[in-house]
């Protein structure tokens, strides 16, 4: 932990008592009281997360869409000021470097959000595949903190400390939009994306004005049942979301069709004289999408209490020469239903939903069932 990076919030997290634990570089809470509790919150009330080790790389010039195309699977040129889109960023082959959200803030500006671990790789391939185009990439993201409300109270709260000029802006954002607004009278970029499966606001803001919009929040959310919440419940409220998780799902041997997000790929991108544009990787997936998948993402459900983990067989069945058909990729007890969860890759022959297969959970086979993900969709 010695030569982390600390996050803006570090004083705001030993304060609250949390346990910090060595994440992608960054020092960051596990939990401040326990995983359960805080999971429970998210689900019923809302909870706040520090997500400042989250990697923010502006994106500015006249090219600034187009190289972007040329860089990602996704058409950013198609998206509109003020909206949000989910995109990857593979490799030649078609394996997933970092799966991203990008932002369009104005028609020459951009914010690609990358994962912490993966900061260096994408911010190197991005001025990588920029050279040609008039697009500049700036590093924000020692300078900008990144704090999430997630839960069915996160309207009420985020809004409650809204400027009055900005609050319709905040509560009339859709799905994968963002606003500029004033939140506990601190300038911040509000998002309405999110990772745990709820309703809930991501606040980007200078990193010095993190504490304080930190303790705003906390103090606002408290009489909504709101607490803060660690990265164990984080891991546990997108698993349930059926939410992939890089390293886990997603990997340099993996394509987003494999992992079942050929959606965001856009094989057929043009400049805006028509002329086709090629990304990084295209001719790959084009490849990949016409020809059957050696493996395909599905959720599990087990039969018993016995939770499967990142790395365990999947298996044909219990039966004690049952080959081994696949692995699991994250799994866990979920909170929400009563039971064991898991994702899992598994041959296309056994994918199907209902399919009856087993998991190695340490020598034993433990029974589970194919079901369609996500485990959890909440009621809208």
């Amino acid at each position: 932990m010695a030569d982390d990076v600390l996050s803006p919030l570090h004083d705001e997290h030993v304060a609250l008592g949390a346990a910090l634990t060595s994440f992608a570089g960054w020092q960051m809470p596990l939990r401040y009281t326990s995983d359960l509790a805080e999971h429970q919150a998210v689900r019923s009330a809302a909870g706040l997360f520090d997500l400042s080790h989250m990697g923010e790389l502006e994106v500015t010039g006249p090219q600034a869409a187009t190289a972007l195309d040329h860089a990602l699977v996704g058409d950013l040129t198609a998206l509109a000021v003020g909206r949000a889109r989910y995109t990857m960023l593979t490799a030649e082959d078609g394996g997933v470097l970092d799966d991203l959200v990008v932002y369009r803030l104005a028609d020459e500006r951009f914010l690609v959000v990358a994962n912490a671990s993966n900061l260096a790789v994408v911010r190197d391939a991005l001025v990588q595949r920029f050279d040609g185009f008039d697009a500049q990439l700036t590093d924000a993201s020692l300078t900008t903190a990144l704090v999430a409300v997630q839960g069915p109270a996160a309207e009420k709260i985020v809004s409650s400390l809204t400027a009055p000029d900005d609050v319709d802006g905040v509560v009339g954002l859709k799905y994968y939009a963002s606003v500029d607004a004033t939140v506990a009278g601190l300038p911040a970029l509000v998002a309405r994306t999110g990772y745990t499966g709820e309703d809930g606001f991501e606040l980007f803001v200078p990193a010095d004005d993190a504490p304080a919009l930190w303790r705003a929040l906390l103090e606002a959310g408290a009489p909504h049942g709101l607490v803060p919440a660690g990265l164990s419940a984080r891991d546990s409220l997108r698993l349930e979301a059926g939410m992939p998780l890089y390293g886990n799902e997603l990997d340099v041997t993996t394509t987003p069709y494999e992992a079942g997000l050929g959606r965001v790929v856009k094989l057929d991108k043009t400049l805006p004289d028509g002329t086709p544009l090629p990304f990084v990787g295209r001719e790959a997936l084009a490849a990949r999408k016409v020809s059957p998948p050696a493996r395909v993402l599905v959720g599990l459900v087990a039969e018993g209490r016995r939770a499967a983990r990142h790395g365990y067989e999947v298996l044909a069945s219990t039966a004690p020469d049952s080959p081994a058909v696949g692995f699991v990729t994250s799994g866990a007890p979920s909170p929400t239903l009563g039971h064991p969860v898991a994702m899992a890759y598994v041959t296309p022959e056994l994918s199907a939903e209902g399919t009856e297969l087993a998991v190695d959970v340490r020598g034993r086979r433990e029974p589970v069932r194919v079901v369609a993900l996500p485990f959890y969709r909440r009621a809208r």
